[in-house]
């Protein structure tokens, strides 16, 4: 038993070390959501991805071209498109939109539509997938938080 503890935790510190990514929610039911503080989290990565968008814009323009720094910039877009789908997909879709609630169709359906224009964040530096993006955010939000 307490040679299971150790391996146990020299896995776990190794995962810690290694900078392994850590999911933004369990998929155990622990029954702790906070469904506001996931819609405003969403919303934040939609104005990282706006300003990371704008910035590469800025820097593809410029006199002399910074590389670097568009890469950084829509990797950073890439990340933030990235942590939005998995809220969508890990946390709405498959923990706190059931399919017995009478919205689940329109609910569904907004969200794979937000899967989609996330994607296409990442596809292009195109502001009109930015701004549908909000706009089903906000519509979703308008949805969810219905009786």
């Amino acid at each position: 038993m307490k040679r299971v503890l150790v391996c146990l935790l020299a896995i776990f510190s190794f995962a810690l070390a290694s900078g392994a990514p850590v999911s933004a929610h369990c998929q155990i039911p622990c029954g702790i959501y906070d469904d506001e503080l996931r819609m405003n989290l969403i919303e934040e990565h939609i104005g990282t991805i706006e300003k990371s968008m704008n910035l590469v814009i800025e820097l593809g323009k410029a006199k002399e071209t910074d590389y670097n720094q568009i890469v950084r910039w829509v990797n950073n877009k890439d990340q933030h498109a990235d942590e939005l789908s998995e809220i969508v997909t890990y946390y709405f879709m498959t923990q706190r939109v059931k399919p017995e609630d009478k919205q689940y169709d329109k609910r569904i359906a907004i969200l794979h539509q937000m899967l989609i224009a996330a994607m296409k964040c990442k596809q292009t530096t195109d502001l009109k997938n930015v701004e549908n993006l909000r706009t089903l955010a906000k519509e979703f939000r308008a949805l969810y938080f219905s009786k």
